[in-house]
């Protein structure tokens, strides 16, 4: 005969099944957001107020691209910096979930060819405490991901230095 477990064995079992499951899903998260750290350490970049300068510090993430989460238009996004980019790349899917105008149709050259695009403005791009306004870009339909290229046209804005894997992005307030 098979005995049946008394109810407070029962409810102990189940509360022991919880608790594990609980610590499972913990574990999960925490190394999903470590691993999400260690690909963009700079989710929340610090910016450092001078005498007539703003600038903030990126340390390089997993393949020592310089990754950083900022807005555009008040929306928010992640951007690779990418020196070699003429302009800011924008992929269509970011384009549209932060609502920017496709203007007229141009050509993209790319690492895979040429390509078709619009291109675009932002009223408002911004890097930690950093302000820039009128800045031209390109939206790029055939671009895989989420990430923005942070090109030249708001690179060339900003005063930039890269040294033992830290990057210095510094933006000059007096005129």
């Amino acid at each position: 005969m098979i005995e049946e477990p008394l109810p407070g064995q029962r409810a102990g079992r189940v509360m022991l099944i919880i608790a594990w499951l609980l610590a499972i899903a913990l574990g999960t998260w925490l190394f999903g957001n470590w691993q999400e750290g260690k690909r963009n350490p700079n989710q929340a970049p610090q910016s450092r107020h001078g005498e007539g300068f703003i600038e903030i510090r990126l340390a390089s993430g997993q393949g020592g691209h310089y990754l950083l989460d900022g807005r555009i238009n008040a929306e928010s996004v992640t951007f690779m910096l990418d020196t070699g980019a003429t302009q800011v790349a924008i992929p269509l899917a970011v384009a549209e979930r932060i609502g920017l105008q496709k203007l007229r149709p141009i050509q993209v050259n790319t690492a895979n060819g040429t390509a078709r695009g619009w291109s675009t403005a932002i009223d408002s791009l911004q890097l930690g405490d950093i302000q820039l306004h009128q800045v031209a870009a390109i939206i790029v339909p055939n671009m895989d991901g989420e990430q923005v290229l942070l090109g030249m046209s708001a690179l060339k804005k900003l005063e930039f230095t890269q040294r033992d894997g830290t990057l210095v992005l510094r933006q000059n307030t007096v005129e």
